[in-house]
């Protein structure tokens, strides 16, 4: 089968032996700008509302932590960025620039060259990265984060072949509303299409591949975007690809209409509890070890904190909701 006109590596990928970098991935440039779309109707000037639409990121978010959840899309309290999370943006801005080269110039130089220019462009659209390196008055830790972003520019060309692929769609924003009204929203980093029509979804991660035994959970949103695109097109996906360049390898995933049915149930079940934890201001912490790496420890009663004042109405629920586990 060719995609795109692509011979893929991806049968060469052998199994992950790294556990999943969840801070590394956490603020990818697909699941910022997701977060965005997000987010973007649930504030009408100062005054919150509830949630109206779902993405990948936030459904992660109340799995792993419900209280989590309410910090970003309910009180959206700010965070700080992170080096591991801003060079994933910075690596997602140059392979998707990439493709606006002819095909014979998709080569690992002229990739690398984008950088010092997209570096540039992310300082200007997000200020607060600069904040990452105040503290470098030489330059010496920027000059090594920018090589991190370089070596990982190089090994995704060991994993694929740019100059034989033609995207259909890069960076697109999908949304789709279910029978139920929920709206799923996303944006997927790269779609491939077949001559013969078939679909081929594409994502990016700068951190390593996950072990075997939480592939499933690192593959939720790349069935959760099958999902929207089969409610849109009627067309169930015929490869989901997770292409890791922390590591070097290539997750794959061939999903079926079951596949998709269960995550639209697993969806609408998650959604009804979040609908009753911001309906009665019920947002439970749940801790784990990535309590380290959650920049709300001072408002978090795990910690010692106090959430801030609840900014909804809050009623008596009906029945009480146990929140939905992540995998």
């Amino acid at each position: 089968m060719v995609w795109g006109m692509e011979t893929s590596s991806e049968g060469a990928a052998e199994p992950a032996q790294t556990a999943v970098d969840t801070a590394a991935e956490a603020r990818t440039v697909a699941e910022a700008a997701a977060e965005t779309a997000a987010v973007s109707d649930l504030v009408t000037g100062s005054a919150a509302i509830p949630p109206a639409s779902l993405s990948p990121s936030r459904a992660s978010d109340f799995m792993q932590c419900p209280l989590l959840y309410r910090f970003r899309v309910i009180d959206r309290l700010p965070e700080k960025p992170s080096e591991a999370a801003t060079r994933g943006t910075l690596v997602h801005a140059v392979l998707e620039r990439l493709f606006d080269a002819p095909a014979a110039e998709r080569t690992p130089p002229r990739a690398k060259s984008l950088i010092p220019g997209q570096w540039d462009r992310l300082r200007e659209t997000r200020p607060e990265v600069v904040e990452l390196f105040a503290d470098d008055p030489q330059g010496e830790r920027l000059a090594r984060w920018l090589g991190e972003a370089e070596q990982l520019v190089e090994r995704w060309f060991t994993l694929e072949d740019p100059s034989r692929l033609e995207p259909a769609e890069r960076e697109l924003f999908v949304e789709a509303e279910l029978e139920s009204g929920l709206r799923l929203r996303g944006i997927i980093d790269r779609v491939d299409v077949a001559p013969t029509g078939e679909v081929r979804i594409v994502d990016y991660k700068t951190g390593k591949a996950p072990r075997p035994e939480y592939s499933e959970g690192a593959l939720f949103q790349m069935k959760f975007y099958a999902l929207v695109v089969w409610r849109l097109k009627n067309v169930v996906p015929r490869r989901l690809q997770l292409v890791y360049l922390g590591s070097g390898q290539v997750l794959t995933y061939d999903p079926v209409l079951a596949d998709l049915e269960r995550v639209e149930r697993k969806l609408l079940a998650l959604w009804e509890a979040i609908r009753l934890a911001t309906e009665t201001g019920d947002w439970r912490p749940r801790p784990t070890k990535l309590c380290g790496w959650c920049d709300h420890q001072a408002h978090c009663p795990e910690f010692g904190g106090t959430p801030p004042p609840y900014p909804l109405p809050v009623g008596a629920a009906e029945t009480s909701a146990q929140p939905v586990e992540g995998g």
